[in-house]
């Protein structure tokens, strides 16, 4: 295991993609709890790729979701309902993820869902440079459903109880006064560890990341790669 600055870790990553060599647009998954800090960490080593002139894809497993309806359907603090019911992997594999794999066209599109409307988009089609790296955020992404749609794995690992409290700091930051917490408390202690805990048991995605960042200290993270 390795620990450094914040900036050796994304130079570590980038460096990373840089060794993996396909025949197609290299497909970046970035997975880990919600509140892990995948979003962050996905944008900081898109613009270390964008500096270093590589084409990038942002996307993330937000953008793919099934409908409010479809997704609390078991209720809305329901840990099995948040695994099975949230993500529509079909849609996922087939905007954006087949095309940019082997035997792939290239023709993708980034989202399938609008989180505002609650309703499928269907936005127009782009082609990837073949040499395009797809950085895509999202949790339970290591699941047997994608596992062998991503070139690179990466998971961000941080103890469930601090995306308790940094989801409730950035709910503060971001609704001020106005942020319920004990609704965000509930979602995590009911919904979102639970579904976690579920995803460890079922998928063991760290057993199949290629690499694992330790992102409890954001300043000073630690990483592992691992041999497959």
């Amino acid at each position: 295991m390795e620990q450094g600055t914040r900036s050796e870790l994304i130079g570590r990553l980038a460096e990373a993609i840089r060794s993996v060599t396909t025949a197609h647009p290299l497909r970046v998954a970035i997975d880990g709890p919600p509140a892990a800090g995948k979003t962050t960490l996905a944008d900081e080593l898109a613009a270390v790729l964008h500096a270093q002139d590589r084409d990038v894809i942002r996307a993330t497993i937000d953008d793919f979701l099934f409908p409010r309806a479809q997704r609390y359907r078991r209720g809305r603090y329901t840990a099995e309902g948040c695994y099975y019911d949230a993500h529509d992997h079909t849609a996922l594999r087939r905007a954006l993820l087949d095309p940019l794999g082997p035997g792939g066209d290239r023709r993708f599109q980034h989202a399938a869902y609008d989180h505002d409307t609650d309703t499928p988009l269907a936005p127009s089609a782009m082609t990837a440079p073949v040499n395009a790296v797809l950085l895509f955020d999202g949790v339970f992404l290591l699941r047997p459903e994608l596992i062998d749609r991503w070139d690179l794995r990466i998971f961000v690992s941080v103890p469930f109880e601090q995306t308790v409290d940094r989801a409730q700091k950035r709910g503060t930051t971001l609704a001020g006064s106005t942020a319920d917490t004990t609704d965000i408390e509930r979602s995590w202690r009911n919904r979102y560890i639970p579904a976690q805990q579920l995803y460890l048991a079922i998928a063991r995605p760290t057993d199949h990341a290629d690499i694992i960042v330790y992102n409890d200290e954001l300043q000073r993270p630690a990483w592992e790669v691992r041999p497959h």
